[in-house]
C-alpha cells in the first residue's frame, strides 16, 4: 500500500518549547519509532510542517542584515533541508541499513493571483503576547493574528496548483525508497511573463500541498498526523464529541478553525472526493491504530454516516 503521511509541527517541536535542535531530535526521534514500521510494509512519503523553523529563521536574517534578508521561498528550502535531514536520520536509525531513504527539495507552483496574498493567514514564527507581538508588527511591517491565547506573525498561504518533482519521486517510491518531500508546503515558485521560474513570498499550507502529493502519487491512504487524537465537534466545550469515521457529506455540515483544523478536515475531503480513497487525522503516536482504522478520525466517501468515539 502506498501511504501519504503529513507530520505537523509537534513531530519536531510541541507548543511552548524552546526551538533547539536537541528538542527537534527528541521529538523527531518519537516520531521515528512510529513511522519505521509503517516504512518497512508499506510505500511511505513523509511531509512535514515548517512554521516555527522559518519563522526563526525570518527572525535571525532580520536581525543580521534587515535589507538583506532572505525570502520566504529560500527560507522554505533551507528549512526543508534541515528537517529532512533529521527526519531521514532519526527514521534510518530504526531501519535495516539496507533501506534507502531521500529528503527532495520539492518546488511547488502557486498562482501569482491567488487571494490569500491580500489575507494573510498561515502562522510563522514563535507565539508572543499581544504587547510583543503588536511590537514586532509594527517595527517590521508584519501582519499579526491571534493564534489560541497567542499572537503569531502571518505570511500569505497561496493554494498548491502543481509539484514539479513529482517524476523523481515516483522513481523513488519505484525503487523500495523512503521519500521525505513537500516539506513545509514544497517551495512557492511560480511562472513569470518571459517563462522564468520565481520564488514567491509565502508559505503553502503543508496540508493541502500533501493532499495534492498523494493524489499526483495514486496513494492508498492520506494521513495527517497531529497533536491531537481526531477531529471533534464543540472541541473545547463540555459537549465535545471526537469523531471516529464520517463522510465527506457529513463532516462538511460543521465548521472547523481555520487556524488548526480546518485546513486538514478540508484537505482530507478533497482527497476522498478526487480518489474515492479514505484519508484519516490522529496523533503521529497512534499511527498503526490510525492506519488500521480504529484510533483517529477516517473520512471516506458519501454514504457513512458520523459514528463518535464513546
Amino acid at each position: 500500500m502506498r501511504i501519504v503521511i503529513a507530520l505537523g509541527g509537534n513531530a519536531l517541536l510541541r507548543r511552548g518549547q524552546n526551538l533547539t535542535a536537541e528538542n527537534q531530535r527528541i521529538n523527531m526521534r518519537a516520531a521515528a519509532a512510529a513511522l519505521a514500521p509503517i516504512a518497512m510494509d508499506h510505500e511511505l512519503v513523509i511531509s512535514h510542517g515548517n512554521g516555527p523553523q522559518v519563522g526563526l529563521l525570518a527572525l535571525q536574517g532580520a536581525a543580521y542584515k534587515p535589507d538583506e534578508a532572505f525570502p520566504l521561498d529560500i527560507l522554505g528550502a533551507q528549512t526543508e533541508g534541515m528537517i529532512g535531514y533529521m527526519i531521514e536520520q532519526e527514521v534510518s536509525n530504526f531501519l535495516p541499513a539496507e533501506k534507502p531513504l531521500a529528503t527532495l527539495l520539492t518546488m511547488i507552483e502557486v498562482d501569482a493571483l491567488d487571494p490569500a496574498f491580500k489575507d494573510p493567514s498561515k502562522f510563522v514564527g514563535p507565539v508572543y503576547d499581544q504587547v510583543k507581538a503588536s511590537i514586532l508588527a509594527e517595527e517590521k511591517g508584519w501582519t499579526i493574528k491571534k493564534d489560541g491565547d497567542k499572537w503569531r506573525r502571518v505570511v500569505p498561504s497561496p493554494l498548491p496548483k502543481r509539484i514539479f518533482d513529482i517524476r523523481p519521486i515516483k522513481w523513488l517510491l519505484e525503487h523500495e525508497t523512503v521519500v521525505i518531500c513537500a516539506g513545509g508546503g514544497g517551495i512557492p515558485v511560480r511562472y513569470e511573463e518571459n517563462g522564468k521560474l520565481e520564488g514567491v513570498e509565502a508559505v503553502i499550507d503543508k496540508d493541502f500541498a500533501s493532499e495534492l502529493l498523494s493524489r499526483n502519487l495514486d496513494a492508498d491512504l492520506f494521513i495527517m498526523a497531529t497533536d491531537v487524537n481526531g477531529v471533534y465537534l464543540n472541541w473545547n466545550s463540555p459537549q465535545q464529541q471526537k469523531i471516529r469515521r464520517t463522510s465527506v457529506t457529513e463532516i462538511r455540515k460543521h465548521d472547523f478553525p481555520q487556524g488548526s483544523m480546518g485546513p486538514k478536515v478540508e484537505a482530507a475531503c478533497q482527497f476522498v472526493e478526487q480518489t474515492g480513497k479514505k484519508a484519516a487525522i490522529g496523533n503521529l503516536t497512534d499511527i498503526q491504530h490510525i492506519l488500521n482504522g480504529t484510533k483517529g478520525t477516517t473520512i471516506q466517501v458519501d454514504g457513512e454516516s458520523m459514528r463518535f468515539y464513546r
